[in-house]
C-alpha cells in the first residue's frame, strides 16, 4: 500500500471518529465537570461588574446631566422629575421616595405600569424563593444521597431532583398549587391596581380635554360610504348618540409621503456630504464630493455619478416644488377606506365604541382612535384581505427565522455551554482545557450566556422591521406584537430547542436503534423508550447554564444604569466620524425606552425561573435578586433618562398578564412531565390535571371583571347630562379633519444644517449658482464685483443676510435643548410631543383659508411652520452682521389663543421651561441663516401678492393664491401646517413661506 493511500485511510478514520464523537456530544452536550467553577466565576463576574458599573454611575452622574438626567434638563415643569443634588448618592433618595401617583404625572402611565410589573415580579420571586429553596433543596439533597444519584456530580447537580422518586413527588404537586396561588394573588392585585390607574387616566384633565379621547376611527369603509356623511351614518347604525358626530373621510395623498421621505433623505445626505467636505474649513479637499443620482429622479434615465453638492441641492429644490404641487391638489384626490368621527363628549364616543365591539356595519370596523402621533398612516387604507396576507407572510418570516436559528442555537448548547465537548472534537483545545481548568471554567460561566445575550440583542430590531409591514394601525399595537413575537421566539429557541435539543436527538437515536436491533415498528419503539425520564434528565443537566444566565442579568441591569454604552457610542461618533450638526443635536436628546424589548426579557427571565425552579431551586433567589435590583435602577432611568416615545396609557398590561399566565402554565406542564416520569402512582399525575383549568378560569374572570373598565370610559349614556351638568361647549380646536389629517399634508420640510465654522465657504462651494442677496440683489457670480453683492441694497452700508441655502448652527447651539420644539426633532424625541410643553393645533391651511374665520389667510399660501432663526431677530448692526431684510416680524394672530387638547396645548407663559426660538440662551454673536434651499435658487414666475393690508409676510412678501374651483370638503378641504408655541409666545414670524424661501426678490 502506498504511503499516500495510508494517509488517506487514516484521515478518513479520523474524520469518522470525529463525526461519531460529534453525534455523541449532540446526544449529551451538558457535562457538569465545570459547572461549579462556572457558577462561582459567573457570580463573581456578575456581582463585581455590577458593583463597578454602579460605582462609576455614582461618580459620573453629578457632572453629566446630558447623559444621566436629560429629562430633568429638557422637560417642562409639569413633566420634570424631582431635582437631584450633586452628591454621589443623592440620586437614591428621590428614587425611593417618589410614589406611583407622582410617577404617573411625571413619566406617564406606561412607565408607571412597567415599574409596577417589575415590583410584582420582585415580590413574587421573594416568596417563591423562600418556599422553593425551603422545600426543594432539602428534598433533593436527601433523595440524591439516599439513591446515590449524584455521587460523581458537582454540588449544583446535587441540588437537582435526579434522585427524587415515588412519594417525594407529592412535594412537587403541592408546590405547583401553592406557586399558582401566589402568582394568581399578585396578578389579581396588580390587575385591579392597573384598572384603577386606567380609570384615573381617563378622568385626568389632559385626557378629558383631548380630542382623540372622544374620536372614533372607522376602517374598511365601503365605497358607497366614503364621504363625511357616510362616516356619520356608519356610527349611527351602531348607536344613535345625543349629538351627531363630526365625520371626516380621509383623502388619498398618493406619493406625498414618499416625496417627503425622499426630501428628508436628500437633506440628510447633503448634510453628511458637507460635514465630510467641510471638516477642515481651512483646507478643503482637492476634489469636490460626488454621488450617484437617485433611482426615483426622473431627470436621469439611469444612475450617474454627479457633483454631490449641486445635485442634492437641485434635487431638494425640485422635491420641495413637487411637494407643494401635490399638497395643493390633494382635495382632487379620491377618498380612502378610513375616516374619523369626533363626538362632543367622551361618554358618547366610548359608548359607541363599546357597542361596536361585535358590530361591523357594512363590513366596517369602529374603534377608539389612537393619538394622531401614534397612527401608522400607511397601514390605515389597507383592506382586510391585504392585512390578512401581510399577517400570514409576517408569521411565515418569523417561523423561518425561528427555524433557521435552531442550528446555531444547538451549536451554542453543545459546545459553548460546555467547553469539554469542544475539547472532545478539538484535541489541541483539550490540552489547554486540561492544563487550565479553572480559567476555562470561568470562561464557560461567562462566554455562553454573554454570547447568547449579544446575539439576542439584535432580534428586537429584526422583529420590529418585520412587523412594520404587518398592517398594525398604531405604533403601540405594533410594539405589543413585537413583544409577543419576541417572547414566542425566546421560549421556543431557548427553553425548547436549547434545553431539549440533545434530548430530542437522543430520543430519536434510541428509537432508531430499538427499531433496528429488536425489529420493532416505529410506534412500539416509541412506547418502549423512556421519553419522560430523558426529558427530566436533560432539564437537570441544562439548569446550571440558566443559573449562570440569570446571574449575568444583574450585570446587565447595572450596565443599563451606567449608560457607558451610550457614552462610548457618542464618543466614537464624535471622534471617528464626521457627524452633521443634526446628528450631534440628536445625540444630546433623551433616548426612548424600548418597552417591547425590556418586557420580553422580564417575561423570559420569569419563565426560566418558574420552569427551572423544581430542577435548580437557586434560580428563584437569583431571579429575585435581579428584579429587586432592577426595580430601583429602572426607576431612576425612567425618571431621569428615558422617555416614552408613544404613550399607550398602560395598554401593555393585558399582554403582560397573558404571557405571565402562559409562563405559569408552561411551568405546570414541565412539573407534570416530571411527576409522570418519577410518579409513585397515577394519582399524583391526576392531581396535576386541574391546574390548566384553574389558569383558564382565572384569566376569564379577570377579563370579565376588569377589561371593559380598562378600555372604555363609559358603556352607555352620558353620566354628566343625566346628572344635570351643563353640556360641554364645542371648542374651536375641535377639527377632526385637521388633527387627524395625514402628517404629510402639513409636516414642515427640513432645512440642511451646516456648522457655523464653514459659513464663509458656502458661497464658494456653490460656485455662485445660488448666490444672490436675500433682499433681491442679483448675484454676479464670479465677476469683479463679487464682494459688492454681499452688501444690502435696502440698507446702505449694511451687509445683506447670508444667501446660503442652509441653517447655520454654532457650536453652542448643538444641543437638543435649543431644538426640542422644532417639528423634525420633536416628532422623533418628543415623547408624543408632551414632554417639552406641547405644541398647538395646526390651524392654517394650504388652500389659503383660515379655519377659524373662513376668510383668506394673510399671505395666502400658508402660515405657522417652524420657529424663526435668531438671525431674523438680530439688530441690523448686530455683531453677526445678519438682520431681517423684510422688516420686524409680524405678531401672530393666534398669540392670545390657548388650547386644551391633550396633544397640543400651549405651554404656560412664564414657565422656566418654555419655548424659545432654536435657543433660549443665544448671544448676539449667534448667526443662523434664514434662507431656505429655494431662497437662493433662480426665481420662478411671478405670483400674486396679497393685496390686503397687513397681509404680507414682511417686506417683499408674496403668496400663492388658491387654485380656482378647488372645492372644500368636510374632510381635507384644508391642509394644516404646524403652529409652534414659540410663535405664539414670542410673536415672531412663523409662516411656512417665510422659512421655505417663497418670498419675492
Amino acid at each position: 500500500m502506498s504511503p499516500r493511500l495510508v494517509v488517506a485511510t487514516l484521515r478518513t478514520r479520523a474524520e469518522e471518529s470525529s463525526a461519531d464523537k460529534f453525534l455523541d456530544l449532540i446526544q449529551s452536550p451538558f457535562n457538569t465537570e465545570l459547572d461549579e467553577k462556572a457558577f462561582w466565576s459567573s457570580l463573581g463576574y456578575s456581582l463585581g461588574a455590577a458593583a463597578i458599573f454602579a460605582f462609576l454611575f455614582c461618580l459620573l452622574r453629578p457632572y453629566n446631566n446630558t447623559v444621566y438626567a436629560p429629562r430633568l434638563k429638557h422637560a417642562d415643569e409639569k413633566h420634570a422629575p424631582p431635582p437631584v443634588k450633586k452628591g454621589v448618592f443623592d440620586w437614591v433618595q428621590p428614587v425611593l421616595k417618589t410614589k406611583e401617583q407622582l410617577l404617573v404625572e411625571k413619566v406617564g402611565l406606561d412607565a408607571a405600569v412597567f415599574l409596577r410589573f417589575t415590583k410584582m415580579c420582585r415580590n413574587i420571586f421573594i416568596i417563591l424563593s423562600l418556599l422553593g429553596c425551603g422545600v426543594y433543596i432539602p428534598i433533593n439533597l436527601v433523595q440524591n444521597a439516599q439513591n446515590n444519584a449524584t455521587s460523581d456530580n458537582s454540588l449544583f447537580m446535587k441540588l437537582t431532583p435526579l434522585g427524587v422518586w415515588g412519594a417525594s413527588c407529592w412535594a412537587h404537586v403541592l408546590l405547583s398549587y401553592i406557586f399558582n396561588g401566589i402568582i394568581f394573588f399578585f396578578l389579581w392585585r396588580n390587575y385591579r391596581a392597573v384598572a384603577r390607574l386606567r380609570r384615573a387616566y381617563f378622568e385626568s384633565n389632559d385626557y378629558q380635554k383631548s380630542l382623540h379621547s372622544r374620536t372614533l376611527m372607522v376602517t374598511d369603509v365601503p365605497r358607497g360610504y366614503r364621504t363625511d356623511d357616510g362616516i356619520v351614518k356608519i356610527t349611527e347604525e351602531i348607536k344613535v348618540a345625543t349629538d351627531a358626530p363630526s365625520g371626516v373621510i380621509a383623502r388619498n395623498v398618493k406619493d406625498l409621503p414618499r416625496l417627503i421621505e425622499d426630501h428628508e433623505a436628500a437633506v440628510r445626505h447633503l448634510e453628511e456630504v458637507l460635514a465630510k467636505y467641510l471638516k477642515n474649513p481651512n483646507k478643503l479637499p482637492l476634489n469636490r464630493p460626488t454621488c450617484k443620482t437617485h433611482k426615483n429622479d426622473r431627470s436621469y434615465t439611469k444612475p450617474q455619478t454627479v457633483d454631490a453638492i449641486d445635485y442634492l441641492t437641485s434635487r431638494i429644490k425640485s422635491l420641495e416644488l413637487e411637494i407643494t404641487e401635490v399638497r395643493l391638489s390633494v382635495d382632487n384626490r379620491n377618498a380612502l377606506s378610513y375616516g374619523f368621527a369626533s363626538y362632543d363628549s367622551i361618554e358618547e364616543a366610548h359608548g359607541v365604541a363599546y357597542s361596536a365591539k361585535r358590530k361591523h356595519p357594512h363590513g366596517s370596523s369602529v374603534r377608539l382612535a389612537p393619538k394622531p402621533s401614534d397612527l401608522i398612516w400607511k397601514n390605515l387604507p389597507l383592506d382586510k384581505k391585504t392585512r390578512v396576507w401581510r399577517g400570514i407572510f409576517n408569521n411565515i418570516w418569523v417561523v423561518l427565522l425561528t427555524l433557521v436559528w435552531i442550528v446555531p442555537n444547538a451549536m451554542i448548547a453543545v459546545f459553548l455551554a460546555n467547553l469539554t465537548n469542544l475539547g472532545a472534537v478539538w484535541h489541541d483545545f483539550q490540552v489547554t482545557l486540561s492544563a487550565n481548568p479553572k480559567f476555562w471554567g470561568a470562561v464557560q460561566g461567562i462566554a455562553a450566556p454573554l454570547v447568547t445575550t449579544l446575539v439576542y440583542f439584535f432580534l428586537p430590531i429584526i422583529f420590529r422591521r418585520i412587523s412594520i409591514n404587518a398592517g398594525d394601525y398604531s405604533k403601540t399595537s405594533r410594539e405589543r406584537h413585537v413583544m409577543h413575537k419576541l417572547y414566542s421566539f425566546f421560549i421556543f429557541n431557548n427553553l425548547i430547542v436549547f434545553s431539549l435539543f440533545s434530548t430530542a436527538w437522543r430520543y430519536a437515536v434510541a428509537i432508531i436503534d430499538t427499531e433496528q436491533t429488536d425489529n420493532m415498528d416505529a410506534w412500539t419503539a416509541i412506547q418502549s423508550t423512556d421519553l419522560y425520564g430523558r426529558l427530566m434528565t436533560a432539564f437537570c443537566q441544562v439548569s446550571p447554564f440558566w443559573l449562570n444566565y440569570l446571574l449575568q442579568r444583574n450585570f446587565g441591569a447595572a450596565w443599563d444604569l451606567s449608560q457607558l454604552g451610550n457614552m462610548f457610542i457618542n464618543y466614537a461618533i464624535r471622534t471617528f466620524s464626521n457627524p452633521t450638526p443634526r446628528r450631534l443635536i440628536e445625540l444630546s436628546a433623551p433616548p426612548a425606552f424600548d418597552y417591547a424589548c425590556y418586557y420580553n426579557f422580564f417575561l423570559f427571565y420569569s419563565t426560566i425561573a418558574l420552569v427551572f425552579a423544581p430542577f435548580q431551586p437557586l434560580v428563584l433567589p437569583v431571579a429575585c435578586l435581579y428584579f429587586t435590583l432592577d426595580s430601583y435602577l429602572k426607576k431612576y432611568l425612567l425618571m431621569y433618562v428615558f422617555i416614552t416615545k408613544h404613550e399607550s396609557g398602560g395598554a401593555y398590561w393585558r399582554v403582560l398578564f397573558n404571557r405571565f399566565i402562559f409562563a405559569a402554565g408552561f411551568a405546570n406542564l414541565i412539573a407534570f412531565l416530571f411527576v409522570m416520569a418519577r410518579k409513585q402512582n397515577m394519582t399524583q399525575a391526576a392531581c396535576m390535571f386541574p391546574l390548566p383549568l384553574v389558569l383558564i378560569a382565572f384569566k376569564w374572570w379577570c377579563k370579565r371583571r376588569y377589561d371593559d373598565a380598562m378600555h372604555f370610559y363609559s358603556k352607555g349614556s352620558q353620566k354628566g347630562r343625566e346628572e344635570g351638568l351643563p353640556e360641554r361647549p364645542k371648542q374651536r380646536s375641535d377639527r377632526v379633519g385637521v388633527r387627524f389629517g395625514h402628517p404629510a399634508l402639513y409636516k414642515p420640510l427640513m432645512t440642511p444644517m451646516v456648522h457655523a465654522k464653514s459659513q464663509h465657504l458656502l458661497r464658494e462651494i456653490y460656485r455662485g449658482r445660488l448666490d444672490q442677496d436675500s433682499d433681491g440683489a442679483p448675484a454676479t457670480a464670479y465677476s469683479d464685483t463679487y464682494d459688492l453683492t454681499k452688501m444690502s441694497r435696502a440698507k446702505v452700508g449694511k451687509a445683506a443676510a447670508s444667501a446660503s441655502p442652509f441653517e447655520i448652527v454654532t457650536e453652542a447651539q448643538m444641543d437638543f435643548e435649543n431644538y426640542k420644539n422644532r417639528p423634525e426633532f420633536r416628532d422623533e424625541f418628543g415623547g408624543d410631543g408632551e414632554l417639552y410643553s406641547r405644541p398647538s393645533t395646526p390651524t392654517t391651511f394650504r388652500t389659503g383659508f383660515d379655519s377659524r374665520t373662513g376668510s383668506p389667510a394673510p399671505g395666502g399660501y400658508a402660515s405657522n411652520s417652524r420657529p424663526s432663526s435668531p438671525a431674523f431677530n438680530s439688530r441690523p448692526d448686530s455683531p453677526s452682521g445678519l438682520h431681517n431684510p423684510y422688516g420686524p416680524p409680524r405678531p401672530s394672530h393666534d398669540s392670545q389663543r390657548t388650547f386644551t387638547d391633550l396633544e397640543h396645548p400651549v405651554p404656560v407663559a412664564g414657565a422656566s421651561r418654555t419655548y424659545s426660538p432654536l435657543s433660549n440662551a443665544v448671544s448676539n454673536d449667534v448667526s443662523l441663516s434664514d434662507v431656505s434651499l429655494v431662497a437662493g435658487a433662480a426665481p420662478m414666475g411671478g405670483s400674486l401678492r396679497d393685496p390686503s393690508p397687513g397681509g404680507g409676510r414682511g417686506r417683499g412678501a408674496r403668496s400663492v393664491s388658491p387654485r380656482p374651483g378647488l372645492a372644500a370638503s368636510a374632510g381635507y378641504r384644508q391642509v394644516p401646517l404646524d403652529e409652534t408655541p414659540g410663535a405664539e409666545l414670542a410673536g415672531e414670524e412663523t409662516s411656512y413661506d417665510f422659512f421655505r424661501g417663497r418670498r419675492a426678490r
